[in-house]
């Protein structure tokens, strides 16, 4: 199905599945290949779960208004992955230490990692999440699927009626 054919609603779920396959991806990679996360790795990861979250909302039955709303913020949050992939590869991967990062008091602000310690659990330091995926930094991957998902969300803003 071409992108211009989906639905607002259909683009929403297949926002909500890539950013879910995101977050799968990074549970294999760390406990697959033990890569351990950083903050700013599990800010991005927390990113790609309210992405999910919005998404699957704004598809329930409702109103365009609701799908335009959910669209648009993922427009919102996708950008802040993309500005935390690209602070993690040009900034954090360069520090030994990501404690007291903006990242790191954020996450111990909101206690994620006491809400699911095996999805939020940070385990690794900046220097730890350094790591190189078919020779491309894995934080570029989460950069990739950030603007695929920023870009489904426009999709989905100019889309036809459900």
């Amino acid at each position: 199905m071409a992108l211009t054919a989906m639905t607002p609603r259909q683009s929403l779920l297949a926002i909500a599945a890539l950013a879910i396959a995101g977050v799968v991806a990074a549970l294999v990679g760390q406990y697959g290949f033990d890569m351990r996360p950083c903050p700013w790795c599990i800010l991005q990861r927390l990113l790609f779960v309210l992405i999910a979250l919005l998404c699957l909302l704004g598809a329930l039955p409702g109103s365009r208004a609701a799908q335009r709303a959910a669209a648009g913020s993922v427009v919102l949050v996708a950008a802040l992955g993309i500005a935390a992939a690209l602070w993690q590869h040009f900034v954090a991967a360069k520090s030994t230490s990501c404690n007291l990062t903006f990242a790191d008091k954020l996450l111990n602000a909101l206690h994620v990692e006491s809400l699911s310690p095996e999805l939020f659990g940070i385990t690794g330091s900046c220097a730890d999440a350094i790591v190189d995926l078919l020779g491309v930094p894995f934080e570029f991957w989460s950069l990739a699927l950030f603007v695929v998902l920023a870009g489904l969300a426009v999709n989905a803003l100019r889309g036809r009626a459900a």
